[in-house]
């Protein structure tokens, strides 16, 4: 029997101090993010902030020319919209959802209300952007200075912290197109893993059988972000005895 959704299944739903919680919780909407679903397009004003709890969306920067790469991604650790408070309202990348599941959507006048008190809020989210930036500059590094097979593992591993199983639902074009890569290239690096038992492959479905393996072929950019998100949210405290979930 599965669990039921909650807002702190997010970490930082789940980080907000009881009186900002219950501010927003009322206005917190429980939303299914289906695979390959579009959150915003470039350019387009955003109208909602997304907070995922199960589901994992994949930011995008889109070419002229229609290509694209994958910038960062955010799981339940974070925040879909971070131009709605950083003052934007717009961004040039897109968001897609990588991994199905569910989010809690909220308006984005909820969002600025409470940021701009300047409370708890605020410092927790500028913190978690900061995490975010230092994602994609590792990202921009990486794509830049390492191979496919590393930067495969370095986004498998990433993927496999913010979901609670060892098996990806993934189609080998969805992932050339996060890491901006010909699908054939995504075929050869996959295969060369799979021969070295450390994954399972099949049409839209990886298994991870060897997740050590998969962090000896990783490049150090999984552990440089996973020690930046950790540094600066580490010390976050959550509530406890919050009711299971939020109608």
């Amino acid at each position: 029997m599965s669990s039921p959704h909650s807002p702190n299944q997010n970490h930082l739903l789940a980080a907000l101090p009881t009186a900002e919680f219950e501010r927003l919780a009322a206005h917190l909407e429980l939303v299914p993010m289906l695979l390959g679903e579009m959150l915003y397009e470039p350019g387009g004003q955003l109208q909602h902030a997304y907070f995922p709890t199960t589901a994992i969306a994949s930011l995008h920067y889109v070419m002229e020319s229609g290509a694209s790469a994958e910038t960062a991604g955010v799981g339940n650790e974070g925040v879909v919209g971070i131009a709605l408070f950083m003052g934007g309202d717009t961004t040039p990348s897109s968001a897609v959802v990588q991994t199905a599941g569910h989010a809690y959507r909220l308006e984005r006048r909820f969002l600025k209300q409470e940021f701009n008190r300047a409370g708890l809020t605020q410092r927790l989210l500028l913190r978690y952007t900061q995490a975010l930036i230092a994602q994609m500059s590792q990202t921009a590094a990486c794509n830049r200075h390492h191979t496919l097979e590393q930067r495969l593992c370095r986004w498998m591993l990433l993927t496999l912290d913010r979901v609670p199983s060892s098996e990806l639902t993934m189609t080998q074009e969805l992932v050339a197109s996060m890491l901006g890569v010909r699908r054939e290239g995504i075929t050869e690096a996959a295969g060369n893993l799979q021969r070295a038992g450390f994954i399972s492959y099949r049409r839209g479905h990886i298994a991870v059988l060897d997740r050590t393996g998969l962090g000896t072929r990783a490049c150090e950019c999984y552990g440089v972000v996973k020690k930046e998100v950790n540094r600066l949210l580490s010390d976050v405290q959550y509530r406890q005895g919050i009711p299971a979930a939020v109608h």
